[in-house]
């Protein structure tokens, strides 16, 4: 029996769960093809919308307030301003109270491991406590079995960057010894069990370790690791043994705030009866005149159709490979949709390491319905919709805005294609 669905939707991110979300909220079926995990695992779970402009001014109060100034063809300019708040609005609905910041249009300043402070829209309720407007003291504390988070440095870089209170930072032991190389989820799940490590439980065990180096500290931030599944009953036992607030630090990849935030929107997914066909990859495609009548998916070596009556394509753009490149030039590698790019390929980059470089903006043109042009700037198909990193026009690690661009251009393309299935 042939596999068809109203909308199918390629890929499996922030911008393929929100297009399949929005599709399915014109009440026509929809299925989610993904091939490998989410790129949200190495992910900060920050939803940055605008941080910076394109020319680097920032870090920006208002993001709404620099839309106008994005160039033309800019996803933003676009889908337009309401498209941004249609998104964050689907966002808010599906994170509930595990997020904040829907009460304002304002950036918050949130701290990175690393020390710096990032602008960003919408932040776990398990960072709150660490918002750099806060004039709170704060510790910061790593562990000698985590290199990647090196608690003195990042005190040392937020004091540089003139935040309004002290912060120090210290290292201690984690209380449980694992092996040199144990994922960030193993220290999770011994504090969200509350293993015991001799007379008391870990939680009561790590507070005790930090409890010295308080010295009048409001708040202690701690790597993304408090817990998974327990994770507001860890901070509530660690806040309450310490008699100060806790908070995470986002961290880099493996990351458990991208992880939780594939839960939610994974659970979202599966709430609104959209299907989910995972862990084989979309290889072609077929055509009915000039529009698309099936993805074609390789099954264990087996290449299966799936029908639908509209499509929409959010793989991603060249780090996660929805945008390919070679020698020969730059192309979408599952429709073969059109990227404008200079033809030299010696112009797709520049002197300056943190310059402006043309490649980070390497994406499909989209016209005004979000559908990949060709050439001449005709729609590839009359039924492909682009959202995510895919879409070009922005270089949107530079202006902290990928999170937005993937909920605006996702929930534009996925009613246009579910109104036009």
């Amino acid at each position: 029996m042939p596999i068809s669905e109203d909308v199918i939707v390629v890929g499996g991110g922030i911008a393929g769960s929100v297009a399949a979300l929005s599709a399915a909220e014109t009440g026509v079926s929809v299925r989610l093809i993904s091939h490998k995990k989410s790129t949200l695992r190495h992910a900060s779970g920050l939803i940055d919308v605008l941080g910076y402009t394109a020319d680097g001014s920032g870090p920006l109060a208002d993001p709404y307030e620099a839309l106008d100034s994005l160039p033309e063809g800019h996803p933003y300019r676009v889908v337009g301003s309401d498209a941004v708040r249609e998104g964050l609005a689907l966002f808010d609905q599906i994170a509930g109270d595990e997020y904040l910041g829907g009460h304002t249009d304002t950036n918050a300043l949130v701290p990175t491991h690393g020390g710096a402070v990032k602008p960003t829209a919408r932040y776990p309720r398990a960072a709150a406590g660490g918002i750099a407007s806060d004039d709170r003291d704060m510790l910061l504390v790593g562990f000698e079995s985590m290199t990647d988070f090196e608690a003195s440095l990042a005190a040392d870089h937020l004091d540089a960057a003139g935040v309004p209170f002290d912060v120090t930072g210290v290292t201690v032991e984690f209380p449980k010894t694992f092996r040199a190389d144990a994922k960030v989820t193993r220290f999770a799940k011994a504090l969200d069990t509350d293993e015991d490590v001799g007379s008391r439980g870990t939680r009561e065990a790590l507070a005790a370790a930090v409890e010295p180096h308080l010295d009048g500290a409001e708040r202690v931030g701690f790597p993304s690791l408090l817990g998974d599944d327990h994770r507001h009953e860890v901070r509530d036992d660690l806040e309450s043994y310490l008699g100060a607030e806790v908070f995470e630090v986002p961290m880099g990849p493996p990351s458990l705030p991208g992880l939780r935030l594939e839960d939610l929107l994974f659970d979202a997914l599966d709430e609104a009866g959209v299907g989910m066909s995972t862990g084989n990859k979309a290889v072609g495609y077929e055509t009915d005149g000039d529009a698309l009548s099936a993805v074609v998916v390789d099954r264990q070596g087996r290449e299966i159709p799936y029908h639908a009556d509209a499509f929409v394509l959010a793989t991603g753009g060249l780090v996660g490979k929805g945008i390919g490149s070679s020698r020969e030039g730059v192309r979408e590698p599952l429709f073969d949709c059109h990227v404008p790019h200079p033809e030299d390929r010696y112009d797709w980059f520049v002197d300056d390491a943190f310059g402006d470089h043309p490649f980070a903006a390497f994406g499909v043109a989209p016209d005004d319905r979000l559908r990949p042009q060709d050439a001449d700037g005709d729609a590839e198909f009359a039924n492909l919709f682009a959202a995510g990193g895919v879409v070009g026009g922005a270089d949107v690690a530079a202006e902290k805005s990928a999170s937005g661009v993937s909920l605006a251009t996702g929930v534009v393309a996925g009613r246009e294609a579910g109104e036009s299935a």
